[in-house]
Formats: C-alpha cells, sequence, structure tokens
C-alpha cells in the first residue's frame, strides 16, 4: 500500500481509501446487508487500507454508526477516519452555519464512538453562509482537538478559494474519474499550489470503469445513477466504447480496467488518494492491487488519447 501525508499535517493516508456510502446508506442503496457492510470495512483495515470515508446523510447517520461498531475493534492508531457535515437531511436541505456544523460534528463523533475525527469536510457549500464563517468555527473545533484537519467537497474554484484565505484547508474532495476531468482545468493545479490534498471519489464512474457493464444496460426506475448525465443515453454508449479501448491498455500491464482507472488517478499531481465505494469485501480485495500499479509515460499517454473525447 502506498501512503502520503494530508496536506499540512502529519497524517498518513493510505492512497487507497473507502468509502462508506453503501454501507448502512439506505437512503441511497436499496437491499443493503449491514452485516456484510461491516465485513466491508473489516476487510479495508484487514488489508492495508487506513483511510476510511463517510459521512452524515449517508443512511441518514447509520453509515456511521455501523463504521463506528466496526473501529472500536481496532486501535485507534491503525486508521484514519474522515466525515462530512453540512447537509440536513431532516429538513433536506444544506447548513453550513457555524452553530449546525458544530451539532453535526458532535453527533458524528457520538455514532462513530471517537473523541476526535482525523478529517472532518463541508459537505456541499449551502450558498447562504459566508465560507469565511464555517471555516473559522471549524478552525474552532479544530484547536479543541475534535478535528485534526479542515476539509471541503464538492467546492467550486471560487469557493475553494474563499474556504482557504487562512490557509487551513488539507483537502478537497471531487468527483474525479477518467470520464470526468473537468477538474483539471483549474481546481487540480491551484491544489498543487496551494499544498491541498485532492481526494477522489467516484473513481470507477460510478460503475461504468468496473468494466463490467455493456451498451444495453438497463438501470432499475429508482436507480439514483439515472439523473447521472454519464448514465443519459448517447453518453453512456460512448463511455463504454472508452472502456472497451481501455481495456485493451489494462492487458498491457496485466490488470482490469478498474485498477487501471484507479492507478491512473494516483499518477495524477495533487492526488493523494482515490476512495472507491462498494458492498462486498471482495470489491476491497480487487481493488488493492491498484495501489501498487505504476504507469509509464508511454501507457499514460496512450491513455490521454483514448480519454480525449472526455476532456
Amino acid at each position: 500500500m502506498r501512503f502520503s501525508a494530508l496536506k499540512k499535517t502529519d497524517i498518513q493516508i493510505s492512497a487507497l481509501g473507502l468509502g462508506t456510502n453503501a454501507v448502512g446508506g439506505h437512503n441511497l442503496f436499496e437491499g443493503l446487508n449491514e452485516e456484510e457492510g461491516k465485513d466491508f470495512v473489516r476487510a479495508a483495515l484487514d488489508n492495508g487500507i487506513t483511510f476510511i470515508d463517510t459521512a452524515d446523510v449517508y443512511g441518514k447517520g447509520r453509515s456511521e454508526e455501523l463504521v463506528g461498531e466496526v473501529l472500536k475493534e481496532y486501535d485507534r492508531s491503525r486508521f484514519v477516519v474522515a466525515t462530512k457535515g453540512g447537509s440536513d437531511w431532516r429538513t433536506g436541505t444544506r447548513n453550513n452555519s457555524p452553530e449546525y456544523l458544530r451539532s453535526a460534528l458532535e453527533a458524528s463523533l457520538k455514532r462513530l464512538q471517537l473523541d476526535y475525527v482525523d478529517l472532518y469536510y463541508i459537505h456541499w457549500p449551502d450558498d447562504k453562509t459566508p465560507i469565511a464563517e464555517a471555516i473559522a468555527e471549524l478552525s474552532r473545533l479544530k484547536q479543541e482537538g475534535k478535528i485534526k484537519a479542515i476539509g471541503v467537497s464538492n467546492f467550486s474554484l471560487d469557493q475553494l478559494r474563499e474556504a482557504n484565505s487562512t490557509m487551513e484547508i488539507s483537502a478537497i474532495q471531487l468527483e474525479y474519474h477518467m470520464l470526468d476531468r473537468k477538474i483539471e482545468e483549474n481546481i487540480l493545479p491551484y491544489c498543487v499550489e496551494n499544498n491541498i490534498s485532492v481526494v477522489a471519489y467516484g473513481p470507477l464512474a460510478f460503475g461504468i470503469l468496473g468494466g463490467n457493464y455493456t451498451k444495453d444496460l438497463q438501470l432499475e426506475e429508482g436507480d439514483w445513477r439515472n439523473r447521472v448525465p454519464l448514465f443519459q443515453k448517447g453518453n453512456f454508449e460512448k463511455n463504454i466504447e472508452i472502456v472497451e479501448k481501455l481495456k485493451e491498455v489494462a492487458d498491457k500491464k496485466g490488470t482490469d480496467v478498474s485498477n487501471l482507472a484507479l492507478a491512473w488517478l494516483l499518477e495524477q499531481p495533487g492526488v493523494d488518494a482515490v476512495i472507491p465505494g462498494g458492498k462486498k469485501p471482495e470489491q476491497v480485495e480487487s481493488n488493492i492491487a491498484a495501489a501498487e500499479i505504476r504507469l509509464e509515460a508511454e501507457l499514460m499517454d496512450e491513455i490521454d488519447s483514448i480519454l480525449q473525447p472526455t476532456r
């Protein structure tokens, strides 16, 4: 497993993290098995993944509860926990007010059964609370020892600049994968220049880069991915064509397209971790190999030529 320092801290995070939105995320996925979800987290911790990512909105707190139950089985020094707040599922609104963020963090700590979290993100900007006020509250929580590092998620470049005006932002979590490279235009360079770790979520394009889909895939009516442009008619077929070409590159490295996609992200300047999600322990074991794959410049150029339509 590769490790890197979370920017502006001495916290070491595994390059391959674990996304836990499907661990108790009953509001996002149907038919989840909670015991299987806990085994998914155990598989990560038992196989060298130390960076565990969750959020209070996943399962309306249930993901944090299940993750917390597993973490109690392990020494606190063995894992790094990131969670997110600022979206109130009770009202269906985003709330970055200092009062709400403090109460949300306290509730998360209780569910996780922890005294502190290593990294706390504002999940989404609420477009009404001055960002400086929200970050100032997180700074106070950091001084109190309840969080070790401050992050933001789903912020635009201008919002990130405002959040980082006091240079306290250690990480930003954003959607980033082979089929969506828009952050390369300005956010990624800004993060490199300003010492901010980029944590990529959705690294397998919500399943497309898993390599198992065909053009005739039909999502179920209630599947949230029906709202994602990647899956919309016209886009989806083109994405599958790209995946088929990427499979040929993966074959050259003796791997599969999903691990190629994760390894490609880890080659990008500024990306310190990727957090693929999943539901089953075997998915963790399949992803582990990606952390050890190195892609030569020639291979990166070949991949870039295949991905040109996505830029």
